[in-house]
């Protein structure tokens, strides 16, 4: 009976052992109601949820098997959050719903008080820091204030740097230590004028961070690095196209770090088609598929969405140069038309939709450019579902192609055969049927 009880002892004992107690105490938050998702950069993944027994108190129990280390959220009804970092031990927070993050105090982690620390000092360093360097810009040299300015933006770095080395070289191996040395900014010379210096951070930024370091996906430190990396290439006053042409400039040099890990690779790409599609970005997408995607068959999250799958099918399939597929689709009249029939040194197909913004604009841009040059003959595929609306929108902007439509919108034919994941979207084709261009806008028509 003693060993049994022994045994037991021992069972409940080692099972304690391995499993971490989480804590979160967050006064005023008036909620009773929590869930505890995973985070990988901007993604977030729900594992648990709970409903507070105690007022303003939240406890999850974690088992180091079940939960990988990293940072973790406890997201609120009301969207509130606080983030933490599990690295294997017991995780105790205070916080007030009024300044979640200033007033954040860590009674057991050591990690997440550092953690803490650094992120209202890096927030605090890049404020400061850019604030100075703005009036630095515009301030006479010769003042006696400008080397007060200066001084004190290098008082301020050596504060920066001393916290960031000193702290990552503590436990070198810990996830917090590694998380702020991958997460840092480089020292820089601000004694430098401005150009040189964005010069040093294009090719120097991305030295610190530790691209083969898997288990930083579980944080923000890539896709913030990222971000903050695309920055240096921005420019507000350039025009679209040559920004785009800065940010492939990026893009190369970000990639070609990430390269060295397949797993942080595709963390780092999926981040980059997520970001430049919010942004309307078409140019970027392509090139970021194109180049990588496809090039290196990467495997990513469904959870992209079909846009991007679609995208990717679309330039596997239908390169420069390819033959594209034949369709049946009719006309308003119920006509019968078929794209391998059709007879013409150059075509032009168009998809589009009536309720497209962007296509009420392109529609009737396109329709004077074909009377005015007659280049080529265009066909119109709607991907309306109400016959009406498709005729009307036709009728008003007096579109005299060769307009069809099965009313199926993104899961008609051609539409499906064609990869289409947004609207307009053009393919110019030779008379073999081989696609000769995709232009994006009619400036570019002019070009064939």
């Amino acid at each position: 009976m003693k060993l049994l009880f022994s045994a037991f002892i021992l069972i409940f004992a080692t099972s304690t052992i391995n499993s971490q107690a989480i804590e979160i105490t967050v006064a005023n938050m008036g909620f009773t109601s929590a869930k505890l998702q995973s985070l990988q950069g901007e993604k977030t993944v729900t594992v648990d949820s709970i409903t507070a027994k105690e007022k303003d108190v939240f406890r999850f129990s974690f088992e180091n098997k079940k939960y990988h280390q990293g940072f973790y959220r406890c997201t609120f009804v009301n969207n509130r959050s606080v983030e933490f970092l599990y690295d294997g031990n017991d995780v105790q927070l205070k916080t007030d719903a009024s300044a979640i993050v200033d007033s954040m105090k860590s009674t057991s982690s050591g990690s997440n008080n550092l953690y803490y620390t650094f992120v209202k000092l890096d927030k605090a360093y890049k404020t400061k820091t850019g604030l100075l360097q703005s009036l630095l810009l515009r301030y006479p040299k010769e003042d006696n204030f400008y080397q007060t300015a200066q001084r004190k933006l290098n008082k301020l770095q050596d504060e920066y740097l001393a916290f960031v080395t000193a702290e990552s070289q503590k436990e070198p191996h810990s996830f917090i230590a590694r998380y702020i040395r991958s997460s840092s900014l480089p020292p820089a010379n601000f004694n430098l004028p401005i150009e040189q210096q964005l010069m040093f951070l294009k090719a120097h930024a991305l030295d610190n961070v530790d691209f083969n370091d898997t288990e930083l996906i579980y944080s923000d430190a890539f896709t913030n690095k990222t971000i903050e990396y695309l920055t240096y290439y921005r420019n507000p006053q350039a025009p679209k196209e040559l920004l785009e042409k800065e940010f492939m400039k990026a893009i190369d040099s970000i990639i070609s770090r990430a390269k060295v890990n397949t797993v942080v690779y595709q963390h780092v790409v999926e981040y980059l088609l997520d970001g430049f599609k919010k942004f309307g970005f078409d140019k970027v997408l392509d090139y970021i598929v194109d180049n990588y995607v496809i090039k290196d068959d990467l495997c990513l999250d469904e959870k992209l969405g079909n846009t991007i799958q679609r995208r990717i099918d679309q330039n596997k399939n239908l390169p420069i140069g390819a033959v594209v597929p034949n369709f049946t689709i009719s006309d308003i009249s119920g006509k019968p038309i078929e794209l391998y029939n059709m007879k013409a040194e150059k075509l032009l197909l168009v998809f589009y939709a009536s309720w497209c913004p962007h296509c009420k604009t392109i529609l009737p841009q396109i329709n004077e450019f074909q009377k005015t040059k007659k280049k080529f003959e265009v066909v119109a595929i709607s991907l309306d579902t109400n016959r009406e609306e498709w005729k009307n929108f036709i009728e008003k902007n007096h579109l005299n192609f060769i307009n069809g439509s099965d009313l199926k919108s993104w899961d008609g034919d051609a539409a499906q055969k064609y990869f289409i994941y947004a609207t307009p979207t053009m393919f110019l084709l030779d008379s073999a049927k081989k696609i000769i261009a995709k232009p994006m806008t009619v400036e570019e028509l002019g070009i064939y």
